[in-house]
């Protein structure tokens, strides 16, 4: 049986630097920066965390994008579709990481299913 957790949440930002200031004052959240990708993960300490995402026309602002844990990306999708789901990115690698599929639901939410490297 697939444990399904939540393994990471996007959260959209126009200022990568100054949310992750805001949350870590507000929070006590531990944060690393990769200025590469102008990401800052967060984590808070009991095995959550996330990310904050520059704004964009597929990170609109409000937008969190929850990711839920998968053993099989591709099973996921397809069960997605079946189910009157909308792909929205396809199973796409995160070098040196995992994968990642993003999916819009019957009911416009939108979800993304991972898979890391770990496993």
């Amino acid at each position: 049986m697939s444990k399904r957790n939540v393994v990471h949440i996007e959260i959209p930002v126009s200022d990568t630097k100054s949310a992750a200031k805001f949350y870590e004052s507000v929070f006590g959240w531990k944060m690393e920066h990769n200025a590469e990708f102008d990401y800052t993960m967060w984590s808070d300490g009991a095995n959550s965390g996330g990310g904050f995402v520059s704004l964009e026309d597929e990170n609109a602002d409000g937008k969190i994008l929850i990711y839920i844990d998968s053993d099989d990306i591709d099973a996921d999708l397809k069960q997605v579709t079946a189910l009157g789901g909308t792909i929205i990115k396809p199973k796409t690698e995160i070098p040196g990481t995992g994968w990642y599929a993003v999916f819009q639901d019957p009911n416009g939410n939108r979800l993304a299913v991972y898979t890391s490297l770990k496993q």
